[in-house]
């Protein structure tokens, strides 16, 4: 689990790519326990496209998936 700023979001989501590979589930959390709460879940490089068409806004919360056997 990552705490990340929305500035510095795709470039952890970049280097989580390069550590984890294209595979790897991630889900991106923000305004947690509010009205306005978002996760989005996906592989890295799905996530990295919707950052790059939709700016993020606040901090997020980043769950990434555990190695598979």
């Amino acid at each position: 689990m990552f705490y990340e700023s929305p500035h510095k979001l795709i470039r952890t989501l970049n280097d989580f790519l390069e550590t984890f590979g294209i595979d790897r589930k991630v889900s991106a959390s923000r305004e947690l326990t509010k009205i306005y709460e978002e996760t989005i879940r996906g592989v890295i490089p799905e996530l990295i496209n919707h950052f790059k068409e939709k700016p993020a806004k606040g901090e997020f919360v980043i769950v990434v998936e555990g190695k598979g056997k």
